[in-house]
């Protein structure tokens, strides 16, 4: 069997309100997360929402890095969903700890198409 992608999602309580409202710090944060998981990035897009949050995407050659921010309630969804070999989508999360310093973090890790390749070619 193999596993053709893998996917984390982040559930991040505690964050530092201000991190979260960063626009210019979350798309950093996504470029070095990428950066730091050792993935292709083809494009980054942010948006800054009023009064508050932020979400962004982090488009990347094996997939993407997203997240959405509610600063108010000190929160951060995020998914990092990569497919390869070579990348390793846990190796992000320093860089998220790092950025929005969050009290907890959960981690919910998903296999993603698991298949039998010689029977799938077959």
């Amino acid at each position: 069997m193999k596993q053709l992608g893998k996917h984390i999602i982040l559930e991040l309580w505690g964050c530092e309100k201000q991190a979260l409202d960063d626009q210019p710090g979350v798309e950093k944060m996504l470029v070095n997360a990428v950066k730091a998981c050792g993935a292709t990035l083809i494009c980054v897009k942010t948006h800054k929402f009023s009064p508050q949050g932020v979400t962004g995407v982090a488009v990347l050659a094996e997939s993407h890095i997203s997240i959405h921010t509610w600063p108010e309630l000190g929160y951060a969804a995020m998914d990092v969903f990569t497919c390869g070999e070579h990348v390793i989508p846990e190796d992000t999360i320093p860089e998220i700890r790092n950025f929005l310093k969050p009290d907890k973090v959960e981690v919910i890790d998903i296999k993603r198409g698991i298949v039998d390749i010689e029977e799938v070619l077959a």
